[in-house]
C-alpha cells in the first residue's frame, strides 16, 4: 500500500491529524442526539415523542455498541493492528450513519446508534495506541491531548449544527445532523489509507524491517541503520524479549503481577475510565439542553443556546492541557480538575435548592465552570493514560478493556440521568460532587506519573511492585529511575545526576 512520503515532524503531525479526525468524529457523534431529543420538534413527531426513559435509550444505547467495539479490539485488535482497525472503524460508521439517516423506526435508530457505536469502539480503543506509539515522550501528551480537543470541537459543531437545524421544517431538521457524520467518517477513512502503521506494533509481529522504516521516517532519516534508527529498534526489541519472556500471549497475563506488574496495569486502566465518566461530564455533554430545560427550567431554545455555549466553554478549557500536560505532569492536573469538579456541582446543588431564578442562572454558570475543570483534566489524561502505562505486548489490550469499561459506564450514566433528573430533579449533582471528591485522594495514592518518560521507560516505574509503587518516585515524586543497561542506573534528582 502506498505510504504519504513524508518525515520527522511532518510524519508525526500527519498521523496526528489522522488521530485528531477520528475524535473530532467521536465528538460529533456525542453531542449530535442532543439537540435532537427532548423536544416537540420533527423527530420527537417522527418518533413519536419518546419519553424519558425512551430519550436515555436512544442516547445511550451508542455506548452499548462503542463498549461492543472495544471488546472486538480487545480480543482481535492486537492481530490485526492499529491502522487497519483504524480504518475498519471509519467504515462501520460510514454504515451507521447511512442507517441512522435513513431510520424511520425506532428500532433502525437502535441499529443505526448501535453499528455507529460499534464502529467508534474500535477507534476509541486504537487511536490512542496508535498516537502513542508513534510520537515521542516529550510531545506525546501534548499530541494525544490534541485529540481531546477536538472532540469538543466536534462537540461543538454538533451543538450549533442542531441549533441552526431547530429552524429548518420536515425530516432534514435531524436527518442532515445525523447524516452529516459521514463527512468525518470518509475523511479519516482516506487518512488512514496513506499512513503507516505503528513501528511497536511492526516489530512485536515480526515486521522488523518495515518497522525500522517506520521509526527512520518518524526520527527523519533516510537510513535504517542510522544509530538513531538502531537505537529505538534495539529498545523495542529490548522490551519485547522481557515482555515476551513467557511464551505467546495468553489472557492471563492480564491479571499477572510479577517485575512487569500487568494487573497493576489493566486496574489503572480501567479506574481512570471509569472515574472521568463518573465525574458527571457526559451528563452535560450528551444532555445538556435536557439538564438546562427540566433542572433549571429554562426555556427550551435557551437551554439549546446554552448547551453550545457550554460545548464552546469545554472547547475553548480543552486547549489548557495542550500547554500543562507535559510541563506539569498527569496527576496535579487530575487532582485539581477533580476538586473544581466537586465544587462545582456543590455549589450548583446550593443555589437550585432555593428555586428561585437568579440561583437558577447562577447553577448554570457552575456548569460553564465546571466544563472547565473537566477540560484541564478529566477530558484528556484518562484517554492518554492507559496507553502510557501498559506495556507494547499488552497495550491494545490495556487501551481496548479501559474503553469497554469506559462506554459501559457512560452507557449507565446517560442512560439513568433523563430519569434521575425527572424525579430527583438538581440532587443528581450531588451524587456526582460526592464521587469527584473521592477522585483526589485516589490519584494521589494509586496513579503514577508518566510524562516525558518514553514508554520503555515508564515500565522501570512499576518494578518496585506493589499497589503504590513508583507512585512517589516517578516524575512526578521527583525522581527518575532509568536502566542504560543492564549494570548502570542512572539517577535523576532535580537537575544533578549520578550513576550508580
Amino acid at each position: 500500500m502506498w505510504i504519504i512520503p513524508l518525515r520527522g515532524k511532518y510524519m508525526v503531525w500527519a498521523i496526528t491529524a489522522c488521530c485528531c479526525q477520528g475524535f473530532l468524529l467521536l465528538g460529533y457523534d456525542q453531542g449530535v442526539m442532543s439537540g435532537l431529543i427532548g423536544a416537540d420538534n420533527q423527530f420527537g413527531r417522527d418518533f413519536n415523542h419518546p419519553n424519558p426513559t425512551t430519550q436515555g435509550t436512544i442516547v445511550a444505547i451508542y455506548d452499548i455498541g462503542c463498549a461492543v467495539g472495544s471488546l472486538f479490539v480487545f480480543f482481535f485488535g492486537e492481530g490485526i493492528g492499529r491502522k487497519r482497525m483504524i480504518m475498519s472503524g471509519a467504515i462501520t460508521m460510514l454504515l451507521g450513519t447511512a442507517i441512522l439517516t435513513s431510520s424511520t423506526t425506532l428500532a433502525q435508530l437502535y441499529v443505526g446508534r448501535i453499528v455507529t457505536g460499534i464502529g467508534n469502539g474500535f477507534n476509541s480503543s486504537s487511536i490512542p495506541v496508535y498516537q502513542s506509539e508513534t510520537c515521542g515522550g516529550k510531545v506525546r501528551g501534548t499530541l494525544v491531548c490534541l485529540n481531546s480537543t477536538v472532540t469538543i470541537i466536534g462537540l461543538v459543531i454538533a451543538y450549533w449544527l442542531d441549533y441552526g437545524f431547530s429552524f429548518v421544517n420536515g425530516p432534514a431538521q435531524w436527518r442532515f445532523p445525523i447524516g452529516f457524520q459521514a463527512v468525518f467518517a470518509l475523511c479519516l477513512l482516506l487518512q488512514g489509507m496513506v499512513l503507516p502503521d505503528s513501528p511497536r506494533w511492526l516489530i512485536a509481529h515480526g515486521y522488523k524491517e518495515e518497522g525500522a522504516r517506520v521509526i527512520a521516517m518518524l526520527e527523519d532519516k533516510d537510513d535504517i541503520d542510522h544509530p538513531d534508527v538502531l537505537k529505538v529498534k534495539d529498545e523495542i526489541e529490548k522490551s519485547l524479549e522481557i515482555e515476551s519472556a513467557g511464551g505467546p500471549f495468553r489472557y492471563r497475563e492480564l491479571l499477572e503481577g510479577g517485575k512487569i506488574q500487568n494487573r497493576r496495569r489493566i486496574f489503572l486502566c480501567i479506574g481512570i475510565n471509569v472515574m472521568q465518566q463518573f465525574t458527571g461530564a457526559n451528563m452535560i455533554n450528551y444532555l445538556a439542553p435536557i439538564v438546562y430545560q427540566n433542572t433549571m427550567g429554562l426555556s427550551r431554545n435557551l437551554s439549546l443556546i446554552l448547551g453550545g455555549f457550554t460545548a464552546v466553554t469545554y472547547m475553548f478549557a480543552s486547549f489548557i492541557p495542550l500547554w500543562t500536560v507535559d510541563r506539569y505532569g498527569r496527576r496535579p492536573l487530575l487532582m485539581i480538575s477533580a476538586a473544581g469538579l466537586s465544587i462545582c456541582f456543590i455549589l450548583a446543588a446550593i443555589l437550585l435548592s432555593t428555586g428561585s431564578k437568579p440561583a437558577a442562572f447562577g447553577a448554570t454558570a457552575m456548569v460553564f465552570i465546571f466544563q472547565i475543570f473537566l477540560g484541564i483534566g478529566y477530558l484528556p489524561i484518562p484517554w492518554l493514560y492507559p496507553a502510557e502505562i501498559s506495556t507494547t505486548r499488552i497495550r491494545a489490550r490495556g487501551s481496548a478493556i479501559s474503553s469497554f469499561f469506559n462506554w459501559m459506564c457512560v452507557f449507565a450514566v446517560v442512560e439513568m440521568t433523563p430519569p434521575a433528573i425527572a424525579n430527583i430533579s438538581w440532587r443528581v449533582f450531588i451524587i456526582f460532587a460526592v464521587f469527584n471528591a473521592c477522585w483526589v485522594p485516589l490519584v494521589y495514592a494509586f496513579f503514577p506519573e508518566t510524562h516525558s518518560l518514553e514508554l520503555e521507560e515508564i515500565d522501570r516505574i512499576f518494578e518496585k511492585g506493589g499497589i503504590t509503587g513508583g507512585v512517589w518516585s516517578s516524575p512526578g515524586g521527583r525522581t527518575i529511575e532509568k536502566r542504560r543497561n543492564e549494570d548502570t542506573v542512572v539517577v535523576e534528582k532535580g537537575d544533578t545526576k549520578h550513576i550508580e
